[in-house]
């Protein structure tokens, strides 16, 4: 096992705690300007920092859904972005670049069928994490989507949401949704933690295994920088003041004994736990090169 780099997509990494093996399966590559996506950074944060950024520049992030494995049982947190390549934009400003699509073979190549998958629980409704979720049926039929119901809510009286799927998307979802709440065990051992701020009901997950807990950040955080400067915005956020809060909440998770942290848009450094305000990457074993690069 090595630890990878934030400056390249993430590899198929899985790591076991106790009796849980979690997967990262990644559905592809994003690549983000970082004065598009980060616009509240410090100024020289990147020209300080140059070893965080790939060669053309740009922020290396991964989409995909961690797969979470419990006496033959599978949750997956999240569904990739979908066969989508091409420019990425936030609120019609070109923010960077993807190319995804390969979450089912990654799925397949690790030896399961969207059958398996008993549940789906979403973070939030932004395209980069629904991809997956209607293909144009539903993808995996026999699992429940799990959704914050403080998610769903804008979407049930017609409120648009920016970052959201296709109307057609979000009326399958709406049909088709379990609403969950803050606190709620959603599967053995994975606990909800509502953290709205990123989207009107983001949801983070706490993933328990004996004296050892996994924290499913979501995109509460998008790149390390941000925990050791939670003021730090990213475009896509749409309440910085819920996000400060989010974040604050998250990082006292993380700070608790025994806790890491799965982040889905951290490089090649998914897997990691909360030192001080630095993030330490944690071997996790690469089952799969990353399937997807941009």
């Amino acid at each position: 096992m090595h630890i990878g780099t934030l400056n390249r997509q993430s590899a198929v990494r899985s790591l076991v705690l106790g009796d849980v093996r979690l997967t990262y399966v990644v559905d592809g590559a994003m690549a983000m300007l970082p004065s598009g996506f980060f616009p509240g950074f410090a100024e020289d944060y990147w020209d300080a920092h140059p070893e965080l950024l790939d060669e053309e520049g740009r922020v290396a992030m991964s989409a995909g859904g961690l797969l979470v494995e419990r006496d033959g049982r599978r949750l997956l947190i999240d569904a990739g972005m979908g066969p989508v390549r091409g420019p990425v934009h936030v609120s019609g400003e070109p923010v960077g670049h993807s190319d995804c699509g390969a979450l089912l073979q990654v799925l397949a190549a690790l030896g399961h069928t969207p059958e398996d998958i008993e549940a789906v629980a979403f973070t939030h409704l932004h395209v980069d994490h629904t991809g997956w979720a209607f293909t144009p049926g539903k993808t995996f039929p026999k699992a429940r989507y799990l959704v914050a119901a403080r998610e769903w809510a804008p979407h049930s009286c017609g409120t648009t949401v920016p970052g959201a799927p296709a109307a057609d998307i979000l009326t399958l979802i709406g049909a088709a949704h379990t609403p969950i709440d803050d606190g709620e065990e959603v599967f053995p051992g994975v606990r909800a933690l509502v953290t709205p701020g990123h989207s009107p009901g983001h949801t983070s997950y706490v993933i328990t295994a004996g004296s050892e807990r996994l924290v499913v950040l979501g995109d509460v955080f998008h790149t390390p920088a941000q925990l050791a400067h939670p003021e730090w915005p990213s475009r896509p956020d749409v309440d910085q003041g819920g996000v400060m809060a989010a974040r604050k909440r998250i990082a006292a998770e993380l700070e608790r004994p025994g806790t890491l942290g799965f982040a889905f848009h951290f490089g090649d450094q998914a897997f990691g736990r909360l030192a001080g305000t630095d993030w330490v990457p944690v071997p996790a074993r690469a089952l799969l090169p990353t399937p997807r690069t941009v």
